[in-house]
């Protein structure tokens, strides 16, 4: 196997990982820390402090996995995959149960959430059931075990319940999907079959998951409404949200100093709303500059991707940032009303230690691929991503 080779290791990516994790802690200890009132506790119990522990655990990971041959996980798929559904099942049978959901494993002091080491866990699977060549794509087999293989890791993180989550991973199999080469017959067949099924999905759906999607479609409606009161589902938090946006202006309030997060209008504010944390206190140019080094990430993840030795590389690099990209899109529509709450953090910025640590994971492996990339040729991508045909 090909040696690693440090002078390809993506150093602005790294760096750019850097300032988004620095950034999430710095609105964590302004939207959740520095409001709460002043008491002595270990410091283990510090949201800010956890989180670096997290980020620090996640970065050892990062750069292990970096120097790990990313084939090696590829090659050991079908046990990558059971490891997947073995943790999931794990999670629903002795799991514990937080904010209505059993989604953790208590290990000490600590809850590890495993639908997170899932989403990894799959991006490597996905990307060697698609890895295959033009020859092979022509076939539907391969899009169709891998959707096969999707919707077990998928309905287990559904029955925790956590749509979210669950959502995450489908996004994430389907822009693999994409950017694997599947022929548009092949796509069109999908879209056919999931047309379909969507009704029976729609009524298999919790009844506050329903509520919430008719209460963003039809917020005027009397009978709705009393629906959501009577499951006691409303849009406090969306509306102090865009309350915190709106008032942040052009340059923002400044650090510490947003009001719906100092004064405890926003709820959730260091997890789903941090965005709009940020917002407040910084402003639009805040909230630009962050959507930035975002878009900086995905794009230096496309650019690995584009000089990856093998399909099974460009695709892991693919997967990550489609997954970065669908879970940040959301969170951040959630956070101006585009579209319903579905409980997401914003990777990367939002407190939570699974989400960070599996996130720092696949971008590790990430890493990976451009350390072995082949060299590269003429050309803007050296090397383009093949389409869907």
């Amino acid at each position: 196997m090909q040696k690693p080779t440090w002078r390809h290791f993506d150093l602005p990516l790294f760096l750019a990982t850097l300032c988004l994790i620095a950034i999430g802690a710095l609105m964590i200890y302004s939207s959740y820390e520095a409001t709460l009132p002043a008491e002595d506790k270990p410091w283990i119990e510090n949201a800010v402090y956890r989180q670096i522990l997290f980020g620090g655990a996640g970065l050892l990971l990062y750069l292990l996995l970096a120097v790990l041959d990313y084939r090696l996980f590829v090659a050991l798929y079908r046990w990558v995959y059971l490891a997947a559904l073995a943790a999931l099942v794990m999670v629903l049978a002795v799991g514990s149960t937080s904010f209505g959901a059993r989604s953790w494993l208590g290990v000490g002091s600590f809850g590890v959430q495993l639908s997170e080491l899932a989403k990894f866990l799959m991006i490597i699977t996905f990307a060697r059931v698609l890895g295959g060549d033009d020859e092979e794509m022509e076939s539907p087999r391969h899009f169709l075990l891998s959707a096969l293989m999707v919707v077990p890791p998928a309905l287990l993180i559904y029955r925790q319940p956590d749509f979210g989550t669950a959502l995450i991973l489908v996004a994430t199999w389907g822009g693999m999907v994409f950017l694997s080469g599947v022929r548009w017959r092949h796509l069109l067949m999908a879209g056919g079959a999931a047309a379909a099924v969507a009704p029976i999905v729609w009524f298999q759906l919790k009844d506050y998951m329903r509520l919430r999607v008719l209460g963003f479609f039809y917020p005027e409606k009397p009978d709705v409404m009393a629906l959501m009161q009577e499951h006691n589902i409303d849009a406090y938090n969306v509306v102090q949200a865009l309350i915190s946006i709106g008032s942040g202006g052009w340059w923002g309030k400044g650090f510490l100093h947003g009001t719906q997060s100092q004064l405890y209008f926003l709820r959730v504010r260091h997890t789903d709303f941090i965005f709009s944390v940020l917002a407040e206190e910084f402003g639009f140019v805040g909230s630009v500059l962050l959507l930035g080094l975002f878009a900086f990430v995905i794009m230096r993840m496309m650019r690995i991707a584009g000089r990856a030795p093998d399909p099974a590389g460009r695709l892991i690099a693919c997967g990550t940032a489609a997954m970065l990209f669908s879970q940040a899109f959301i969170n951040l529509a959630i956070n101006v009303n585009l579209l319903p709450v579905t409980g997401l953090p914003l990777p990367l910025i939002s407190y939570g230690g699974s989400s960070l640590m599996s996130t720092l994971m696949a971008m590790g492996l990430v890493q990976s691929v451009a350390m072995r990339q082949r060299e590269p040729q003429a050309g803007l991508l050296e090397g383009p991503i093949p389409r869907s045909q």
